[in-house]
């Protein structure tokens, strides 16, 4: 059943913009993604002192509930990717910011509700901490953040980032790696800069005021540009990818330069109107079974997630790496910034490659950096080693930001992209909520950071060898292999 408000011209046509439509979808994929921060581990983590001094759990407690919610809303995800390939990416974007702006809300008062919850339990109320008052029993808290953390990571990192990404893959094909460039230039620019807002809105508004905020902004702000501006392909709206002109509409041009017969012109038109009330003739794409079954969606799907698992276990464990090193807490967080200003930079580049290069050199180029980041922030207590951290780290997230974009519509197609991506999404997920449990846990039996950031590092090699030897799963559609 199709609502009359998400039909593709309403509540205006695409078609009739003067420029090509796909730019305005990258201007709203670039909000969606940025408005997924506060779902992401660099949004979450800039609340999670408040968190601990609300309920009263210990940081490992919080930290095991993240856990929980992070690989749960992960193993949800390839539902998620269906329902955007069932639904349209417009209907699901709307769904997931009013989601996430919800979730913010409840966060907000879920300490407020771990007190309300508390008091109807019939055994004795403890509090992990004598300062909270009336108590809170720890288990009602974790539970129920572990409630909040699913939806969040669900609608935050999850829904909101793989529809405005797998959206604007729908848009281009020649330029797909360009665009996903400029956006990885915001993208990058704004994740860098969210953990200092949030802090500052903190100190000013209070960490349960700025999540309310944030989740009016998100809830209503993100779900209306989500609704005005996204449109789940150009071939719905009447146009092409990369604003390519029809060969139907060439034809009627010429036939209206020419003064051919009207016969001939009713045939024409007759030809236009046939292509937009049958978009999908225009569409490829393979199945989720088919795309799983071949090596290369595991091999790209194994680059992402040594990315995401190996950067979001430094990220996590930062300052405490930082102080195995020597180095001061403040000294040791001011590494994101040079990274961010370096993966911004590479991020664009890449994009611009690849639409040149073929793509397992842009994987094989983004492993070693990787290899090499990890490798120096495992020596930072030697001298010298911050500059190549510094550009190892920052290289292998600007390939990884734009990569993710570009690949999946460029070897499986668009028809099932969702759902092939929801698969994608559900490891990554999984894998970043692995991270800092790998390198803790290594922390704790070693007594060093060491030996886990190392063994983060064997994932390169692996990639590099699979790089080799695959090819494109699809020589017909694509050469750029």
């Amino acid at each position: 059943m199709k609502a009359s408000i998400f039909r593709p011209n309403f509540p205006f046509s695409p078609a009739k913009f003067p420029i090509f439509y796909g730019w305005i979808i990258l201007v709203a994929s670039v909000f969606g993604v940025l408005t997924s921060i506060p779902g992401q581990t660099i949004g979450v983590s800039v609340f999670t002192d408040h968190l601990i001094a609300a309920t009263g759990l210990s940081r490992l407690q919080l930290a095991n509930a993240y856990l929980v919610g992070t690989v749960t809303s992960g193993c949800l995800l390839p539902f998620g990717g269906k329902l955007l390939d069932r639904l349209g990416a417009r209907r699901v974007i709307v769904l997931a910011a009013v989601g996430l702006g919800l979730t913010l809300g409840y966060l907000a008062m879920c300490d407020r509700l771990a007190i309300f919850f508390t008091a109807l339990l019939p055994f004795p109320q403890v509090s992990t901490t004598e300062t909270i008052t009336p108590p809170i029993a720890p288990e009602v808290a974790a539970v129920l953040l572990v409630i909040g953390f699913v939806s969040l990571r669900f609608c935050g990192q999850g829904m909101l980032t793989m529809t405005s990404r797998t959206t604007l893959g729908k848009w281009f094909d020649k330029r797909r790696g360009q665009v996903s460039g400029i956006e990885g230039v915001f993208i990058a620019s704004g994740f860098s800069i969210a953990p200092y807002f949030f802090s500052q809105a903190i100190a000013a508004l209070g960490w349960r005021g700025t999540w309310l905020i944030l989740s009016g902004i998100i809830g209503l702000g993100m779900s209306t540009v989500g609704w005005l501006l996204f449109r789940d392909n150009p071939e719905i709206c009447g146009l092409r990818m990369d604003g390519e002109i029809r060969p139907a509409e060439i034809a009627k041009t010429e036939i209206a330069k020419t003064e051919i017969a009207k016969t001939e012109i009713k045939q024409t038109t007759d030809i236009v109107s046939i292509e937009k009330e049958k978009p999908e003739e225009a569409i490829w794409g393979f199945t989720r079974q088919q795309a799983i079954s071949t090596v290369v969606f595991w091999a790209v799907t194994l680059a992402f997630c040594s990315q995401a698992l190996s950067i979001t276990g430094i990220t996590f464990n930062i300052v405490s790496i930082g102080t195995e090193m020597g180095i001061a807490e403040a000294d040791i967080v001011r590494i994101f910034v040079p990274i961010a200003v370096v993966s911004t930079a590479v991020g664009y580049g890449v994009g611009l490659a690849c639409d040149r290069v073929r793509i397992q050199y842009l994987f094989i180029f983004m492993m070693t950096f990787q290899a090499i980041g990890i490798a120096a922030i495992a020596n930072l207590d030697t001298i010298g080693m911050i500059v190549p951290a510094v550009v190892g780290l920052g290289v292998s997230g600007g390939c990884f930001g734009t990569l993710s974009t570009v690949v999946l519509p460029r070897f499986f197609g668009r028809k099932h992209l969702g759902a092939i991506a929801g698969v994608q999404m559900m490891a990554i997920v999984i894998a970043s909520a692995l991270g800092p449990s790998l390198l803790a846990n290594s922390q704790s039996v070693t007594g060093s950071y060491t030996s886990g950031l190392y063994a983060c590092c064997l994932f390169a090699p692996i990639v590099v060898m699979l790089m080799v030897f695959v090819r494109s799963p699809n020589v017909e559609k694509t050469s750029r292999w």
